[in-house]
């Protein structure tokens, strides 16, 4: 018996293969089909940046199920970048992707302890110092091509501190930076 990606031992929490396994077949269709017309809503880079799967013990190793994933995203914006260039031109796709970085650079250049709206202070968030500190490093990449990777976001991790960042604010500002970051690759 084959399986599409090593499993973890049997008393190791994994991703739950059924689902894996169905997602894959999906985004293999999605990949392949002409329009974006069909069942559903279409499959995206984002979508699949967003994508979760429940755990069980023996399923297939997380590690290698998120490399995969990382590569279909990839995969997946360079698709969706080719039909939108050939659909309004390169220059239009450029200049959605240069409004995005400018919206993204504003709300990053605040001033620290100042980027993003916090939680109670009786409630966790993400580090404000942490955050500050990364969010400085990105408006270095935007605005002096300062070294950053798409793999450096996707991969960014803050401690937790009361009173801090609220995390979804900071986790949409990190999507939109890696759909820039993958709009101009």
């Amino acid at each position: 018996m084959t399986t599409t990606f090593p499993r973890t031992p049997k008393k190791t929490l994994g991703y739950n293969t059924a689902q894996v396994e169905s997602f894959l077949a999906a985004a293999r269709k999605a990949y392949d089909a002409t329009d974006d017309g069909g069942e559903g809503a279409p499959l995206t880079a984002e979508t699949i940046r967003h994508t979760a799967f429940s755990l069980h013990k023996g399923g297939y190793s997380p590690a290698h199920v998120d490399a995969a994933l990382e590569r279909l995203e990839d995969a997946f914006a360079t698709r969706d970048r080719d039909r939108a260039t050939r659909a309004q031109g390169k220059e239009a796709w450029l200049e959605e992707a240069h409004d995005l970085a400018q919206v993204l650079v504003n709300r990053l250049g605040r001033a620290d302890h100042h980027r993003f709206s916090r939680v109670s202070i009786l409630t966790v968030g993400y580090s404000r110092v942490d955050v500050d500190r990364f969010a400085s490093r990105l408006v270095r990449y935007f605005e002096d091509g300062f070294p950053v990777t798409i793999e450096d976001v996707r991969c960014a991790v803050f401690r937790p501190q009361r009173g801090g960042y609220r995390e979804a604010q900071v986790d949409v500002v990190l999507d939109g930076v890696i759909d820039v970051m993958l709009a101009v690759r």
